[in-house]
């Protein structure tokens, strides 16, 4: 891949119009790309601090799901299985073949699905702050139902008022810096776009699928998570044949608010010779 290409394109298939990121790596194709599946409601632009932390010579390429960021809503609701299939064909029309997925909260649940419809296409997989969908351990219901509307993306201050209580970690003291992340997305997405992302979660699991995804995966949780507990990670190593987990004392979104620490992890395991494709 060239360095020349632009930062961002439009991809139009499936039925759908899909905004797309990709940061060219330093060493060309002689690294995986890795593609990053982001939360429920947010555009790519929050990832920004990761990104920035991940090894320069990985090509990096984010999206908004329909309906989030720049990517105009779908007329009808979607599964993941769905998704999965329309992220394999803007990475063909992107003349991208194996990749590395990594999926963050909701954007976990869609690199599982990824991986299952795509062993061969799928080399690792790392899963941050994410559980098996509708059937998990779930988080606090009081903290979840600030969840059931987009209106952190679009209020600053009612972000920051609510930031610690709902992610924890590092967010229990950088409240105004969520805000201030969020502002930093283009295009706030639709409800409608949201509301399709929360009916994805809500009928989808990965519980059964578990055993049969076959890449070397990585978990990446935080101890202090009020969204998605500690304890689904734990389900997930026993149930995931080829699974290490990495925990931290952060919370749900510290992959991004703390990506200086939680970055190296991810890339380590990525470039790791010992860890069998």
């Amino acid at each position: 891949m060239n360095a020349d290409i632009e930062a961002e394109r439009f991809v139009a298939t499936a039925g759908q119009r899909i905004r797309v990121s990709i940061r060219p790596g330093s060493a060309g194709t002689r690294r995986v790309p890795l593609v990053l599946c982001n939360g429920i409601g947010a555009s790519y632009e929050v990832l920004d601090p990761l990104v920035a932390q991940l090894d320069p010579e990985i090509t990096v390429i984010r999206f908004d799901v329909p309906g989030t960021g720049g990517s105009p809503a779908s007329v009808a609701p979607y599964g993941f299985a769905y998704l999965a299939w329309m992220l394999g064909r803007v990475l063909t029309k992107l003349d991208l073949g194996v990749v590395d997925v990594l999926g963050l909260s909701w954007g976990g649940a869609l690199a599982q699905q990824f991986a299952v419809q795509n062993p061969r296409r799928c080399r690792r997989l790392v899963l941050a702050a994410t559980g098996t969908g509708a059937v998990m351990v779930p988080g606090n219901p009081r903290v979840l139902a600030k969840m059931l509307t987009p209106r952190r993306f679009r209020d600053p201050a009612y972000a920051a008022s609510i930031a610690g209580d709902l992610y924890g970690g590092t967010t229990r003291r950088q409240g105004d810096d969520v805000a201030g992340l969020f502002l930093q997305q283009l295009h706030a997405g639709s409800k409608i776009g949201y509301f399709h992302q929360l009916l994805a979660g809500a009928v989808w699991t990965s519980l059964p699928l578990l055993p049969a995804i076959r890449q070397q995966t990585l978990l990446v949780a935080g101890t202090d998570d009020p969204i998605v507990p500690v304890v689904n990670a734990r389900i997930m190593n026993q149930l995931l044949p080829h699974s290490t987990i990495h925990l931290h004392s952060g919370g749900h979104i510290d992959l991004v608010t703390n990506a200086t620490e939680l970055a190296p992890v991810i890339t380590t395991f990525l470039h790791d010779p010992g860890v069998s494709p």
